[in-house]
């Protein structure tokens, strides 16, 4: 894949505006300078929000069966401190199996989370975390009827923790988990859509705090 970064101009139709494609961009809600590992069919920022539309075969996994290893969905990503909290809510419109939007946290290309809203094998729209260690660690959560859900992920020292909320205010923990590594962390933003031909994934209500939280129960 053609990773050479470059900047061009994308009439996005998903809005009808036009959005500029650079090498680093900003955003109110997060302190530091985005950036593009994979970039998107198009994507584009609008009082807050932030759309990412992924295409074709997009994916992020390494399958416990070695038979699938994959990490080519677009990611907007920044340099994290070493301690905080990321909330988002997530949208899309679950059209193909495994359609999805993300919050991601990446040190390499063999130890990352993706805690991601999907479309599952089922048909059902899922909170589902893959914690990856060398292999993908899967795991399908609660179903949720919205198309639209809320997630956090806040990083203490070495302990990473996964919340999903239905309405920004109330959260539930998904995954408590230790996250050791070596190099520094990269968080952000994520669309796929392995078996469809795009997703369009919109991001909102994006807050970042560098910031440690103190019960991992209530996420502050």
């Amino acid at each position: 894949m053609n990773r050479i970064v470059t900047a061009f101009i994308l009439l996005l139709p998903i809005s009808g505006i036009v959005a500029q494609q650079t090498d680093k961009i900003s955003m109110a809600a997060i302190p530091h300078a985005l950036q593009w590992e994979i970039k998107p069919l198009s994507y584009s920022q609008k009082s807050g929000e932030l759309v990412i539309v992924a295409g074709e075969k997009t994916d992020m996994f390494r399958d416990p069966n070695v038979t699938y290893n994959t990490d080519n969905a677009p990611k907007l990503l920044f340099k994290a401190d070493e301690n905080f909290v990321l909330t988002a809510a997530i949208e899309h419109s679950f059209t193909n199996k495994w359609d999805g939007g993300a919050l991601v946290i990446k040190a390499d290309s063999l130890h990352w989370i993706k805690f991601c809203f999907e479309k599952d094998y089922t048909g059902a729209r899922r909170v589902v975390s893959v914690v990856t260690k060398n292999i993908s660690d899967d795991c399908n959560s609660v179903e949720l009827n919205a198309n639209k859900v809320y997630y956090k992920i806040a990083k203490a020292d070495n302990v990473i923790t996964l919340y999903y909320s239905t309405n920004g205010n109330k959260w539930f923990l998904v995954r408590h988990l230790q996250f050791d590594v070596k190099s520094d962390l990269k968080v952000g933003f994520l669309a796929q859509s392995p078996t469809g031909t795009r997703c369009e994934v919109k991001f909102s209500n994006i807050s970042y705090q560098a910031k440690k939280i103190k019960d991992p129960y209530l996420g502050e």
